[in-house]
Parts: C-alpha cells; sequence; structure tokens
C-alpha cells in the first residue's frame, strides 16, 4: 500500500513533463525553444497572435508575447506561447 502514493506522484511529474513537449511529425517541441526552431519542426501555424509585452527582469527590456495556434489534430487544438522568442507555455484545447 505504500508504493501506492509513491506512484501517484510519479504520474504526476509524468503528466505535468508531458505539457512541456510537443510532437510535431517525428520531431519533438519542447519549452525553451526559440521560435524558429518551432517553425522548422512544425511549420507555420494557423494562427499567430500578437498578445502584448512583458518587461525583462534582467535587463529591463520589452518582450513580445506571441500565441501560436497548431490544428484541429484529432480534435485537439495546440496552443504555444512564446516571450521573446522563447516557448514558453504549450497548452491543449479540445475543438468544440
Amino acid at each position: 500500500m505504500r508504493k501506492l502514493p509513491a506512484a501517484l506522484c510519479l504520474l504526476a511529474l509524468a503528466t505535468s513533463a508531458g505539457a512541456e513537449t510537443m510532437r510535431c511529425g517525428s520531431k519533438l517541441v519542447s519549452v525553451g525553444d526559440r521560435s524558429f526552431e518551432v517553425l522548422q519542426k512544425c511549420g507555420e501555424p494557423v494562427s499567430r497572435d500578437l498578445i502584448g509585452y512583458t518587461l525583462g527582469s534582467y535587463d529591463q527590456r520589452d518582450y513580445k508575447i506571441e500565441e501560436w495556434v497548431y490544428g484541429p489534430n484529432n480534435g485537439m487544438f495546440r496552443i504555444l506561447t512564446f516571450e521573446g522568442n522563447r516557448l514558453k507555455s504549450i497548452e491543449t484545447r479540445r475543438d468544440h
């Protein structure tokens, strides 16, 4: 019975780690990748929106925030958020 909590913790870690990568054909895209790398691996998104700007904490420069949308693929959209040309998050949403 003691192994069950440990297994649940490992499952939770594996689930959250999956949200940090996305498959594009045979290639993987990961949080931290540059936008040109994502374009090379996944091609042009179906939608690309400028969300706004954020102030960098280290160099006090403004960084562009963009959302790129891929899909639908098997009823799922994948929404990628970039800050300063670096992939910050990967989100999936079901097509309604």
